[in-house]
C-alpha cells in the first residue's frame, strides 16, 4: 500500500499568515501573477485591509503579456490596489549577456524600484512569494531579496508549494492550480544573449502551443532552434500537431524545431551550470 500523502491543515496555516501580517503595518507584495505571490497578495488583502496591502508588478519584456493581464483580472477581482512599474533590467549588461546570476541582475532592478515605491507607503515592507521549496534551488535572486530586506511570509510559515497550491485551493483562488510560468528569459541558455525579440518570439511561440491545448510548455530558444518540452504524457499528442507547429514556427522565426523527448523538467538549463554554484 502506498504511503497517503499528509493531509495538509489549512486552517493552521490560515492562522499561520493572519499572525505574519498583523505584526508588520503594511506590505508591498511584488506580483508576478504566479500562485506564490497571488496568495501572499490575498493573505495581506485580507488581513491588512485594501489601503495597506498593495501589489507591484513590473511590465518588463520577459514577462508573459499573459500573466499581466492575468495579474491585472486577479488585482480587480479581490479590490487590490496593483502599482506597474517598468523595470529596465533587459538594458543591464549583467542582466542580458545572460550569466548563470542574471536571475540576481533582474531581481535587484526590481526590488530596487520597489524600494523607490515604498517611499509612497512609509513603514509598509516589501514581501514577495519565496516558499520552503525555493530556499532549496538555485535561485540567485534570493541573494537580491535578502540585500533589500524583501521578506518571504509563505516561507516564514513553513509553507512549500504543496502548502501553498492546497491554500490557495481551499481560499479558491482561480490560479491556484497554474503551471508555473518563470520568466521568458529562462528559456534562454545561459551565455546566450537576452534580447527582446527573442523573447517576443518565445512567447509567440509558446501561444501557440496553448492554442493546441498545452498550456504548460516551454520553448527553449538555441540560437535558429526551438525546442518544445512539454509534460511527458503531452508528447504524443503533441506529435500529431507537429508538422503544422513546425511551420508556424518558422513564420515566427526559427527556421528549426524540435520536440524534446524528455519532457518538461523545471530549469532544465540549470544543469549547465558550475557545481560550485548548485
Amino acid at each position: 500500500m502506498k504511503d497517503m500523502a499528509p493531509e495538509i491543515d489549512t486552517e493552521k496555516l490560515l492562522r499561520a499568515a493572519r499572525d505574519w501580517f498583523l505584526k508588520i503595518p503594511g506590505s508591498v507584495t511584488a506580483f508576478s501573477g504566479g500562485v506564490d505571490s497571488a496568495l501572499v497578495l490575498y493573505l495581506a488583502r485580507q488581513n491588512l485591509g485594501k489601503e495597506r496591502a498593495i501589489g507591484c508588478i513590473s511590465d518588463s519584456p520577459s514577462l508573459k503579456r499573459r500573466d499581466l493581464q492575468e495579474a491585472k483580472d486577479f488585482c480587480r477581482r479581490y479590490d487590490i490596489q496593483l502599482d506597474i512599474i517598468h523595470t529596465q533590467e533587459i538594458d543591464d549588461e549583467a542582466y542580458y549577456s545572460n550569466p548563470f546570476n542574471r536571475c540576481y541582475a533582474c531581481k535587484s532592478h526590481l526590488y530596487h524600484d520597489l524600494s523607490a515605491l515604498l517611499q509612497k507607503y512609509p513603514g509598509f515592507v516589501a514581501t514577495n512569494g519565496t516558499n520552503c521549496d525555493d530556499l532549496g534551488d538555485y535561485r540567485p535572486g534570493l541573494q537580491a531579496a535578502s540585500q533589500a530586506a524583501v521578506r518571504s511570509p509563505l516561507a516564514d510559515c513553513g509553507m512549500d508549494k504543496a502548502a501553498v497550491r492546497a491554500l490557495a485551493k481551499s481560499l479558491q483562488l482561480p490560479n491556484w492550480n497554474k503551471p508555473a510560468s518563470p520568466c521568458l528569459s529562462s528559456r534562454i541558455p545561459y551565455g546566450q544573449s537576452v534580447t527582446r525579440e527573442k523573447l517576443n518570439r518565445i512567447e509567440l511561440a509558446e501561444s501557440v502551443l496553448a492554442r493546441y491545448g498545452f498550456e504548460e510548455a516551454r520553448v527553449r530558444h538555441y540560437q535558429n532552434e526551438a525546442r518544445i518540452e512539454v509534460p511527458s504524457e503531452s508528447i504524443a499528442p503533441l506529435k500529431a500537431h507537429m508538422p503544422k507547429i513546425v511551420e508556424t514556427f518558422a513564420a515566427i522565426g526559427f527556421p528549426q524545431t524540435t520536440l524534446d523527448q524528455e519532457g518538461l523538467v523545471s530549469g532544465k538549463l540549470n544543469r549547465a551550470l558550475p557545481n560550485d554554484t548548485k
